[in-house]
């Protein structure tokens, strides 16, 4: 019998309906697992052990659970840039070491009031950028999980937790997700709540999550924007397969042999299951893309976090103060050209995904580097993020040192609903 930590998010919700499965179960089966592993992993910066307990029991008391909202039940855990006001938040950053939010931020709240248990906060890179906190890569403890949602990623991966909240700026959902071999969903630009989510670019930060298969995702977004939870069993069984744009991207010489060995056996597989596959080229002008994007970071950057840095300077790493005076020095002109170009992308693509229904690309350079000291490249994040559209990791293949490599799916802009339906028929025939 699988342990109840082991459990999918779908999986846990079903088994509760039923009447299989407490939420005290689940629960405690969580803790658990974070007791006998988080010494190695650490993934967490704070449990809530306690009052979560105290929160499943009541669930469990009231009875039918499986009418009490599309999480009920369920644990997430929490990014630390993410605010709680039950929980400390300190955003990864010794500016704040005891900060204590004077509420929930609405993720959280839409969690709670979907019956969802908020059981901790994971580790977060400071302010979400490239300063690592402590966490491990779960497969190979001399890993790096990836960044900034590094806690989260690596939490998902070791069963401690069936659902972890991360945000995405550069590549922190796919790039985390890729390393730790789970499932991560980056929405639409602008599709899910960020109130109470601390802003390091308002121009690209991105609400996402992680867990540990693609339907999961719905019992999420059913509770942040009221999306179906369920997908049912006859329109799963009689979707037609996507039509694939195989699209190496501009940066695919970066790719190592496992990543683009990866692409390309998704790629045949998915054409061998009734996928008909062809090669997208993206225009020239995308070639430019990931440096505007990493100017429209820098230069948000520099104004989203303007009183860190005019205030608490000497706490910052100095990772986030070159983020930052890198962007004091960007031309606004040159950021007006880098909003316009990216529009100008948004529009090449609504042609691109005229003919075909989602792209497959890189998640990451291939498997998790070695170290802690970084978290990885985000060199096949940054297009997607500027240009807003929901991305997909799938999970699946493994490189040459035992680690996971994964899979990018990017659907069309505001096309989330799409993009997940083509990804539960991906992901059972992308190995």
């Amino acid at each position: 019998m699988v342990p109840a930590n082991e459990l999918t998010a779908s999986q846990a919700r079903k088994a509760m309906v039923r009447g299989d499965l407490t939420a005290e179960t689940l629960l405690q089966s969580c803790l658990d697992r974070i007791s006998a592993r988080d010494d190695v992993v650490k993934a967490w910066c704070h449990l809530a052990a306690e009052t979560t307990l105290v929160v499943a029991k009541e669930l469990d008391r009231g009875g039918r659970i499986g009418e009490k909202g599309s999480l009920a039940g369920l644990p997430v855990g929490v990014k630390d840039i993410i605010d709680t006001v039950d929980m400390p938040t300190t955003y990864g950053s010794a500016v704040y070491p005891d900060h204590r939010p004077s509420m929930d931020a609405a993720c959280v709240a839409l969690v709670r009031a979907a019956g969802g248990i908020a059981l901790g906060k994971t580790v977060s890179t400071e302010f979400a950028y490239f300063q690592p906190g402590y966490t491990t890569n779960p497969h190979n403890p001399g890993h790096t999980p990836g960044g900034s949602s590094s806690g989260s990623a690596a939490a998902v991966a070791d069963f401690m937790v069936p659902f972890a909240f991360g945000t995405q700026t550069g590549g922190s959902v796919i790039r985390p997700a890729a390393f730790c071999g789970v499932v991560g969903y980056k929405a639409s630009y602008g599709a899910l709540p960020l109130y109470g989510v601390k802003a390091l670019s308002h121009d690209l930060d991105t609400l996402g999550w992680f867990c540990r298969e693609v339907a999961d995702i719905h019992l999420m977004r059913a509770a942040l924007v009221g999306a179906p939870s369920i997908v049912p069993d006859a329109e799963l069984n009689s979707a037609q397969a996507p039509k694939i744009g195989l699209c190496r991207t501009y940066e695919w010489d970066q790719a190592d042999e496992d990543c683009q060995a990866a692409v390309l056996a998704a790629a045949k597989n998915l054409e061998a299951a009734g996928a008909e596959v062809v090669d997208v080229t993206l225009p020239p002008s995308f070639a430019d893309l990931v440096e505007s994007q990493k100017r429209v970071m820098a230069q948000n950057a520099a104004r989203d976090l303007a009183f860190e840095y005019h205030q608490h300077r000497d706490r910052m790493s100095r990772h986030i103060i070159a983020l930052i005076e890198e962007g004091q020095s960007v031309d606004f002109a040159i950021y007006q050209q880098d909003v316009a170009a990216t529009e100008a992308g948004r529009g090449a693509l609504h042609a691109i995904f005229d003919q075909v229904d989602v792209l497959l690309c890189p998640s990451a350079p291939g498997e998790a580097p070695k170290g802690l000291d970084g978290t990885g490249d985000p060199i096949f994040n940054r297009l997607w993020t500027l240009l807003g559209n929901p991305c997909v990791n799938l999970p699946g293949h493994i490189g040459g040192n035992g680690l996971p490599v994964g899979v990018q799916a990017v659907g069309a802009m505001g096309q989330d609903e799409a993009l997940l339906a083509h990804c539960r028929w991906m992901e059972q025939r992308i190995i």
